[in-house]
């Protein structure tokens, strides 16, 4: 500000009512101002400002690491912010690719590094622990702990791997597996607890020996599909509980020269854009992520004026639908 106001000739504290929109100066040292502002490329330090007004007008989104399923609730929660007054601050808080302590809290760090200087307010994905102690208000998407923290958005993941079990159930299949994802989440135990409700309303018996860990990671899958397809009496459909999961077993199947869904149905969770563009297109449940993440925007903007109380039931927890979308990785065994 001392630059620009040498070069405008006023004072500093002329420089900053025009910046900060307050009254007493007039149009014509208003109008030169800004036009030094936009020579000099002058830009209002975030940190600064809300130190002087207590607020940046900043949301941020903190992720674990940039993935398709986070990916695809920044572009709802993107599309929801438009019009609003607020940007937007996406922050990777863990790229640590290891479980345990290493990732663990990775939120709490990231909220005590931006809450109350560079964000207004905080959408966490997937938290790992709860964030009590946050000095900004927070909403989370599907927390791995379920909804009993803050303010939370998820989907039916139990209505949803039944509805993928039963899919499968009704195309005739009966030795059906399951790759689970990360035993650590709320959402990967839902998935499995749809899938053996499915095979218990059908009368199929539950196999462990057809349950294997995938972790939500393609790596883990590849062993998951290696193991399941190498058992002496190997399933002929395996639901995987997210799509990254689902591709790499029909890659893994494609590479013992079985075909899908000739020999092998697949089913995933989530509809991720590769989903729906993979070679055969990925049947799957459908999350509304771009929903979700709009709701969650919505939600925190509410916190962040006061028309929404955290503690209250119809705030606290947010659960949308969550459907099956049948495509070609399915198919009656043959």
């Amino acid at each position: 500000m001392h630059d620009v106001a040498q070069a405008a000739g006023v004072s500093v504290s002329t420089v900053s009512k025009v910046i900060n929109g307050r009254y007493g100066v007039a149009a014509s040292t208003a109008a030169q101002v800004l036009r030094v502002v936009e020579e000099l490329g002058y830009e209002s330090s975030l940190i600064a400002s809300s130190l002087r007004r207590g607020r940046t007008h900043v949301i941020g989104v903190l992720v674990a690491e940039f993935e398709p399923f986070a990916l695809a609730l920044l572009e709802g929660i993107s599309d929801a912010l438009q019009g609003t007054g607020y940007d937007l601050l996406s922050y990777a808080g863990s790229l640590s690719r290891g479980d345990g302590a290493a990732v663990q809290g990775w939120e709490r760090r990231s909220l005590s590094r931006l809450g109350g200087t560079l964000i207004d307010g905080a959408i966490i994905v997937t938290p790992t622990v709860e964030a009590p102690s946050a000095t900004v208000p927070v909403v989370a998407i599907d927390p791995h702990t379920g909804p009993t923290g803050p303010t939370t958005v998820d989907s039916d993941n139990l209505g949803g791997a039944i509805a993928a079990t039963r899919h499968l159930i009704d195309l005739g299949h009966t030795r059906i597996a399951h790759v689970r994802g990360r035993r650590d989440l709320e959402s990967a135990r839902l998935r499995e607890e749809g899938y053996r409700t499915a095979l218990e309303a059908a009368g199929l018996p539950f196999d462990p020996a057809l349950v294997a860990d995938g972790g939500y990671r393609p790596d883990e899958s590849s062993a998951a599909a290696e193991h399941l397809l190498s058992l002496a009496d190997p399933p002929t459909a395996i639901f995987a509980a997210n799509d990254l999961s689902a591709i790499r077993v029909i890659e893994i199947a494609r590479q013992r020269g079985l075909a899908v869904p000739g020999q092998l149905s697949v089913v995933g969770f989530d509809d991720i854009p590769a989903a729906a563009s993979h070679e055969p297109p990925l049947t799957t449940i459908r999350q509304p992520l771009r929903e979700m993440g709009a709701a969650a925007l919505r939600i925190l903007l509410d916190l962040l004026d006061g028309a929404a109380d955290a503690s209250r039931d119809e705030d606290a927890h947010v659960r949308m639908p969550a459907r099956l979308v049948a495509r070609a990785s399915t198919a009656p065994p043959s």
